[in-house]
């Protein structure tokens, strides 16, 4: 069961007393540029109005105890003795403890009570929100002077070193840096952000399948191979290129016939999304809601058929609300093999698209589970 902030904050006071630091770490959505991150081009996320609330107090050793609400689990250790754990849960935040330290900064002990409104396993980064939420909260709770980027980095490594994943950092610099009513266009390469705003007559709507993402990781491990094994091709060609962000289609064609086919699938997948958040952004600024949408519409053919990452649940969500009134784009968020749809809806049209989207899930045999969602800030401390 999720929980809220006052939930998270009556327990700790109930055994604990007053934490010291009190932090809200927003999940994100991704309106276009998926799969992108890692190979260092464009994406347009924004942090979202749900997300995990963290609370925390130092200790007088070195020992860490981690309290999951929502799992009601608890670990205890020290933090001289940092390892991966068997369950998955602790790794999120043990391996940002291994970060701090490896960087050489120093960590006391501390007590830590955590839980959310964000669903986990439904594409919206629930992980980076633990992950960057921690970060956040020990640079505050131990003075350490680290910038978001900073922290960002740090969270990134830490899914990668403790839990297995080679996540880009796209969900990290999304949930610390994200500003209020507006999306960010993300240079993965450099980390250069524009901010665009997002207050025009729509509404954002999370379609969850309800299917688990049992492939979602060792997919995702293999389709950045594959993009990997693309670039060193293309390099042996032209020595300068250091991702697919480096990659057009024309050289792209130029060397086609020496690719796997799979492996130009994926390549070209990417290359053509890089251009479409581009597109997007422009269409955006330019206020092309429905050229906008037309561009989320490809992105979700471009993730089913060429990259494929999708799933017959996602598929049938994406496509059966392209088709209804009042919805300008749809497609899957996220790695992928479930989790959720997003979706562009005009305002006016929310009880027509949710009337819609019921009838679609009971086609197939399951009870609608939509989020609505608004963009807003990053990472913050409230107490």
């Amino acid at each position: 069961m999720l929980t809220t902030s006052d939930q998270v904050l009556t327990t700790f006071r109930a055994s604990l007393g007053e934490p010291a630091v009190l932090v809200r770490s927003p999940g994100r959505v991704n309106l276009i540029g998926e799969h992108t991150d890692y190979n260092l081009g464009f994406v347009l996320p924004a942090a979202v109005d749900r997300g995990i609330t963290l609370a925390l107090k130092p200790r007088v050793d070195q020992q860490y105890v981690l309290h999951a609400l929502d799992l009601d689990r608890q670990l205890k250790g020290d933090l001289g003795t940092l390892a991966p754990h068997a369950e998955r849960w602790p790794n999120y935040l043990l391996g940002v403890l291994d970060q701090f330290q490896r960087a050489g900064y120093p960590l006391g002990g501390f007590e830590l009570v955590y839980g959310g409104d964000l669903p986990m396993g439904a594409g919206m980064s629930s992980s980076a929100a633990l992950e960057c939420g921690l970060a956040f909260a020990l640079n505050e709770l131990f003075d350490l002077g680290l910038d978001r980027v900073s922290l960002a980095k740090m969270a990134q490594a830490a899914e990668h070193s403790f839990v297995g994943v080679k996540c880009g950092i796209m969900d990290q610099m999304a949930s610390l840096l994200s500003i209020p009513g507006h999306l960010m266009r993300l240079d993965c390469r450099n980390l250069s952000r524009t901010f665009i705003p997002f207050q025009h007559a729509v509404k954002l709507y999370l379609c969850d399948s309800q299917v688990e993402r049992a492939l979602a990781e060792s997919g995702y491990n293999t389709r950045r191979g594959q993009c990997e094994t693309g670039v060193a091709l293309l390099r042996s060609h032209e020595p300068t290129i250091q991702s697919l962000r480096d990659v057009d289609l024309e050289l792209l064609e130029a060397h086609r016939e020496e690719f796997e086919p799979v492996v130009y699938r994926r390549c070209r997948y990417v290359v053509e999304e890089n251009a479409r958040v581009i597109a997007a952004c422009n269409a955006l600024e330019a206020g092309d809601l429905r050229g906008f949408g037309q561009l989320m519409n490809r992105s979700h053919e471009g993730l089913s058929r060429a990259y494929e990452v999708s799933c017959p649940e996602l598929d049938r969500l994406a496509e059966g609300a392209m088709a209804l009134p009042g919805v300008l784009g749809a497609r899957m968020m996220g790695a992928g093999f479930g989790g959720c749809t997003i979706n562009l809806v005009a305002a006016g049209s929310e009880d027509s698209f949710l009337e819609g989207m019921a009838r679609i899930y009971a086609a197939m045999g399951k009870a609608p589970k939509i989020h609505a969602c608004s963009p807003t800030g990053g990472t913050e401390r409230w107490q």
